[in-house]
């Protein structure tokens, strides 16, 4: 947060502080955009819009927190009014999670891969409060405090939605599970 406190007392915003937050924060945007929408498309317009709202509004940073949960807020925002406009389409699943650097087998590989696509594929499903409360966790890695600032809960509704959305994934793997163990 102190690279940035200088914002709170510019003018205008510079083309090299608008470059690095772009640079620090601008994947990390567009994933919460992805996981809150489930839509490329839809990531890839609300972080732009994000990032032209920053540059065009930055005095909207108060310093009442991070430069980093200030840009989650407003791309959880905008994916809100994104939700409730639009048609929510298929959703491809991407993994970025990475494996172990021993060699591997390719059905290894190939396995971890479809577990992983599984896990995703039932977190993306779930309602959209467990679904955002599990992703700042593990994606981001907030802090249940962290999380209730951000999307404006307390922090006993932040606990209650991860351990519900854990039972929920929990519950999903075991039933695929046995799924397969019948075919």
């Amino acid at each position: 947060m102190d690279d940035y406190l200088h914002l709170l007392h510019a003018q205008e915003m510079d083309s090299v502080t608008f470059d690095r937050l772009m640079k620090e924060y601008g994947q990390e945007v567009w994933n919460y955009a992805y996981f809150m929408t489930r839509d490329y498309h839809a990531a890839d317009d609300i972080s732009q819009e994000v990032f032209l709202r920053v540059y065009r509004n930055f005095s909207g940073f108060r310093g009442e927190s991070s430069v980093r949960t200030w840009l989650l807020r407003i791309t959880r925002n905008m994916s809100l009014n994104y939700r409730k406009t639009a048609f929510v389409r298929r959703v491809f699943l991407r993994s970025d999670m990475s494996t172990d650097k021993r060699n591997r087998s390719a059905e290894e590989d190939v396995l971890d891969q479809d577990v992983c696509n599984e896990i995703w594929k039932i977190i993306l499903g779930l309602p959209a409060p467990f679904r955002e409360v599990l992703l700042l966790e593990i994606q981001f890695h907030y802090s249940t405090k962290e999380t209730a600032d951000l999307i404006g809960v307390s922090e006993g509704t932040v606990k209650s939605r991860l351990s519900r959305a854990r039972q929920k994934v929990t519950a999903a793997l075991k039933k695929a599970q046995e799924k397969e163990g019948l075919q």
